[in-house]
């Protein structure tokens, strides 16, 4: 089983975005692997930033972007999430607060563990760890002049056990994080399929954002948030079906058509989403621990024994 077709692209592909009002996107072409989208808020004072990057290389670039928009110092930096990809760059904004849950601090200080031949050889470059150091449990709110920027908890595990939303409300500008991801496969392994369900469904519909800058894929609209809805209740769907019929996730993965999600990128988190849709319906809480190691191994499997592409 191989993954599905990725355009290959490099780190001169990345774009910057003007959402209008001082408001930008940075979206990193193919918005697979460890290639993540971030955001920044300009202001007549300072910058602040919406997640790093997953290489060292591909930190300074969004940098040297930010820096072609504004001379304004970088204030403040926020993190929707612990996982690398977003935040690996955190070091090279010494200058920057760097803001996030606590859950998220906690996640970073922790490290991820070594994970050779799962991806692609990555050069991530040799920056230190930089866990946030505001945190807060619920939400704090930051101004960008006299524009207010609601930085949320969404309350419950979804991609994580960690995520936050950035909400500008005034102009209906949504900078979501791994919550949404557009064109491409969502990722549940460290979060919860039910829980992702529930934040899009109570927390990010009803924001009617205009505007969603999504974790990964194309600056998009709320349209989007109906396509990953479609997908998660497939995943539960399937793991239902696949559970009752004594298969592994492994093999239920292989067995699965994934209809019109066989063209998003990265269609071997089907098996990743499968262990967790069965830890679910095995009871388990949401977010909780699984074994890393043996889901993505089963990844490797279903790519053909092939590591996953990865172009960050």
């Amino acid at each position: 089983m191989s993954t599905s077709r990725h355009d290959h692209v490099g780190i001169d592909d990345a774009r910057i975005e003007d959402l209008g009002g001082g408001l930008f996107a940075y979206i990193q072409p193919d918005g697979s692997w460890f290639i993540n989208n971030t955001g920044f808020l300009v202001g007549r004072d300072g910058v602040t930033l919406v997640d790093a990057c997953s290489t060292e290389r591909r930190t300074r670039a969004f940098r040297d972007a930010v820096t072609t928009v504004t001379d304004q110092p970088m204030r403040v930096l926020v993190n929707t999430h612990s996982h690398p990809d977003h935040t690996t760059g955190n070091a090279l904004f010494a200058e920057a607060a760097i803001v996030a849950h606590e859950a998220t601090r906690d996640d970073v200080k922790r490290g991820f563990p070594p994970l050779n031949g799962i991806w692609d050889p990555v050069d991530t470059g040799s920056l230190p760890p930089a866990p946030p150091f505001l945190t807060y449990r619920d939400g704090v709110t930051l101004w960008v002049d006299d524009l207010r920027c609601e930085v949320k908890h969404v309350g419950l595990p979804a991609h994580t056990t960690n995520d936050s939303i950035v909400w500008v409300p005034e102009r209906s500008v949504l900078y979501a994080g791994d919550l949404v991801f557009a064109g491409g496969t969502p990722f549940l392994m460290s979060g919860s399929v039910a829980g992702s369900i529930q934040v899009l469904t109570d927390v990010i519909a009803p924001l009617n954002a205009t505007t969603i800058v999504p974790g990964h894929g194309p600056v998009c609209g709320p349209e989007v948030i109906t396509d990953v809805l479609e997908y998660l209740r497939f995943v539960q769907d399937t793991a239902r079906a696949a559970k009752d019929a004594g298969l592994s996730p492994l093999d239920a993965g292989r067995e699965t058509d994934l209809g019109r999600f066989a063209e998003w990128t990265d269609r071997e988190r089907i098996v990743g989403n499968l262990h967790r849709a069965y830890a679910e319906l095995d009871g388990a809480a949401p977010g909780a621990p699984l074994d890393i190691t043996q889901v993505l191994t089963d990844m490797v499997t279903y790519n053909g024994g092939r590591p996953l592409t990865c172009y960050a």
